[in-house]
């Protein structure tokens, strides 16, 4: 047997996940075997900084449920499928009521499960915390640069079929683990440590990489057609539409400085980003700034009175308005009951099917999730080893999926982070 530790690379959401399975998983009063030996490294001084970001410091845990179809991949969806089911929904707020002791209570207008406690870092800590009792090994400011597989022999000299490791660390020290657990993350928001290591290191190693990019970004607009609405927000349905299926998002919109943001963008963006990166024609980018469609405002627009700026400033915030009736080339004093049929279906038109004008994004400074990554088909969906080099197990964001906003990237980095520990244990 092996006796060199499990060394699992990454102390974000999935490596914390993948510590914890590997070395036991949670307390219990009756363990078949004892824990592994597990060392964990961890590039910046704190580790699990995307935790601490999430939901602007409160941390959205979880969603209220998790719908396979909204996950985005390049690779095959049954696989993707077959990853994220493997920890049902019920069984992660399970794991985070009753073994680590934080409460989840669902904010029922946006359908995500925050801590009782609104507070990011009781769950950072919380999920050391059980590392920690499991006796896992942390080790921060440790930057790995490289890892190279390297077959053990035994005093006999006759080889061990078992996979044994080098980590290559940036100080010039060297770890030999018997098994690894890559949770690097990917290319998104780099001051939280991801730089796109764990993905270079995979690439060099031989596995496929789909194509990498910035997702769930806010988008930019040059010249900026709004930049005097920056500040403006407001719940919108938008529509992007594709050779594939159209792609619908409802919730917030917030006009930036730069151009634009919310879940409602976030949540489209990766099409934009992929049509400029492949040099297509830019996405088409729908935009309905009311709950109403465009049969309620012509009816509304016909049969009502008052003046044009009026009438929207009853649904709209103002300024959004006025910029909204300058688009349809209409004074705002106008009075409704005098606009041409012309004038009224261009208002209608900027209202329900506002083609938005954008030109490029903030790329991974900004990006909550990398798209792309390791394809799936390399790695087994049971275990999440690697299919090219066994003993090395790869979780989290460097893989080949992501989801929309509201805890859905959480739940993916839980789910495989908990099978790659429970494969590298086993």
């Amino acid at each position: 047997m092996n006796h060199d530790p499990i060394v699992v690379v990454g102390a974000g959401a999935a490596g914390l996940l993948g510590a914890i399975f590997a070395s036991g998983g949670p307390p219990s009063g009756d363990r078949a075997k004892p824990p592994r030996r597990v060392i964990l490294l961890e590039r910046t001084h704190d580790g699990g900084r995307k935790i601490l970001m999430s939901g602007g410091g409160r941390c959205n845990v979880l969603p209220s449920d998790l719908d396979p179809t909204r996950f985005v991949t390049a690779s095959s969806p049954n696989t993707l499928k077959k990853l994220l089911l493997a920890w049902p929904l019920r069984e992660q707020r399970r794991f985070f009521e009753e073994n680590l002791g934080i409460p989840l209570a669902l904010e029922e207008e946006t359908g995500k499960l925050f801590p009782v406690s609104n507070r990011a870092k009781d769950v950072r800590d919380a999920l050391r915390v059980m590392a920690e009792g499991n006796g896992v090994e942390t080790r921060f400011d440790a930057y790995v640069t490289g890892l190279r597989p390297q077959g053990q022999v035994e005093a006999s000299g006759v080889p061990d079929v078992s996979s044994s490791w080098i980590v290559r660390l940036a100080n010039g020290g060297t770890l030999l683990a018997s098994k690894v657990i890559l949770a690097t993350g990917g290319l998104s928001i780099p001051a939280t440590g991801s730089d796109g290591t764990g993905i270079d290191i995979v690439r060099g190693l031989g596995h496929t990489i789909h194509e990498t990019y910035p997702a769930l970004t806010p988008l930019t607009a040059v010249p900026h057609r709004y930049a005097a609405l920056s500040g403006v927000s407001l719940p919108v349905t938008m529509e992007a539409p594709s050779q594939k299926r159209k792609l619908i998002t409802r919730g917030g919109f917030l006009f930036t400085h730069k151009g634009y943001s919310g879940p409602s963008v976030l949540n489209l963006s990766h099409l934009a980003v992929l049509s400029k990166r492949r040099g297509g024609p830019p996405q088409e980018i729908f935009v309905r700034w009311t709950e109403q469609d465009a049969e309620w405002w012509d009816r509304a627009l016909r049969e009502g009175d008052g003046t044009a700026l009026g009438t929207l400033r009853r649904f709209l915030p103002a300024r959004l308005a006025e910029a909204l009736l300058e688009d349809a080339q209409l004074d705002a004093t106008t009075r409704i009951s005098q606009l041409g049929r012309g004038e009224r279906l261009r208002v209608v038109d900027v209202l329900t099917r506002h083609r938005l004008p954008w030109t490029g994004d903030e790329g991974y400074k900004r990006a909550e999730i990398t798209g792309g990554g390791v394809a799936l088909d390399e790695i087994d969906p049971r275990t999440l080893e690697s299919r090219i080099h066994p003993g090395l197990f790869l979780c989290g964001e460097i893989l080949d999926a992501f989801g929309p906003i509201g805890g859905y990237n959480f739940a993916w980095a839980f789910a495989t982070g908990r099978a790659a520990g429970l494969g590298a244990a086993g």
